[in-house]
């Protein structure tokens, strides 16, 4: 197609001027092949915003067919999120749209919305401070930690990476978190390298001792100042006399890093391993696990 330009009377080819019929032609041309983009890109524009309406409906609606909690768990977001390969905030979002428009005519701005206007501007957004959440009941025997340690870096509800559905919080907002711990019990905490001393400071705030530090490779180099970084840390601590059935495991795990704050699935195994407990808990838990508590977003 010739190289076009825009002329005050109207879009003409840059080597010669069209004749009027010729004129009149091309524009109209122009203009329906406008029109033709501009509905398809509001078609799809409003069959997404449609098409998480509907899975909204669809989960709302298992809810007269059976008990839900025997199929999905207590935490059905997270379990769903896992089944589908979808962010649990997606699916938040997909039933509130539901919730607070029960019919696709109710959704403010008709079809001319777009789902990242309406979920920023119409619907409510999850929780994001666990400390505003009820602490589960019962007292564990294991529990894993992943606090959301405040790197400084600007929070933002749409912006931040998914895999962190949390809030940075600061060394005195962890403090007041109350970890249901039973008197016998063995707590993994994790770190970084710039929070090892804080980690530290909290383990015996939660009246826990130390015991060791896990190493996990990552085994691809990341980002760095003073050196590249390529290792996490998990700090051990125990109240009483915890039940321990240590057989060979070692003081580091190797295993690839996946998505942003997601812990590797050979660390749990061998957390369960080492103590075997019904009573399992999972502190700022980032996905749904079987046989465990996930303590969190209020969705999980």
């Amino acid at each position: 197609m010739k190289e076009l330009t825009m002329k005050l009377g109207g879009i003409m080819p840059l080597d010669k001027e069209l004749e009027m019929g010729e004129q009149e032609w091309y524009e109209s041309l122009v203009s329906e092949c406008k029109a033709i983009i501009t509905e398809a890109v509001f078609t799809s524009r409003w069959a997404l915003v449609e098409g998480y309406w509907e899975l909204g409906k669809r989960i709302r609606e298992e809810h007269v067919n059976f008990e839900r909690v025997h199929v999905y768990g207590e935490k059905i977001v997270q379990g769903l999120a896992q089944s589908l390969d979808m962010s649990s905030r997606t699916i938040h979002y997909a039933l509130k749209a539901y919730d607070k428009f029960p019919s696709l005519d109710k959704i403010p701005e008709g079809k001319n919305i777009t789902w990242n206007k309406l979920i920023t501007q119409y619907l409510p957004a999850p929780k994001e401070n666990i400390l505003e959440k009820e602490i589960p009941k019962g007292m564990y025997e294991l529990i894993v930690c992943d606090p959301p340690w405040k790197y400084g870096t600007e929070y933002s509800k749409e912006n931040r990476r998914a895999a962190s559905p949390y809030k940075e919080l600061s060394q005195e907002e962890l403090k007041k978190l109350q970890i249901p711990s039973a008197n016998d019990s063995v707590l993994w905490l994790w770190t970084t390298h710039k929070f090892i001393w804080d980690a530290k400071e909290l383990l015996d705030h939660w009246g826990f001792e130390y015991k060791a530090i896990l190493t996990w490779n990552k085994e691809k180099m990341g980002m760095g100042v003073w050196l590249r970084m390529q290792t996490e840390f998990c700090l051990l601590g125990i109240k009483g006399k915890p039940k321990w059935n240590l057989k060979n495991e070692r003081d580091m795990l190797n295993e690839q890093r996946r998505e942003h704050s997601r812990k590797p699935e050979c660390f749990y195994e061998m957390a369960e391993r080492l103590t075997p407990t019904e009573h399992k808990i999972d502190v700022f838990g980032r996905e749904q696990r079987n046989g465990w508590i996930i303590y969190g977003n209020e969705e999980f």
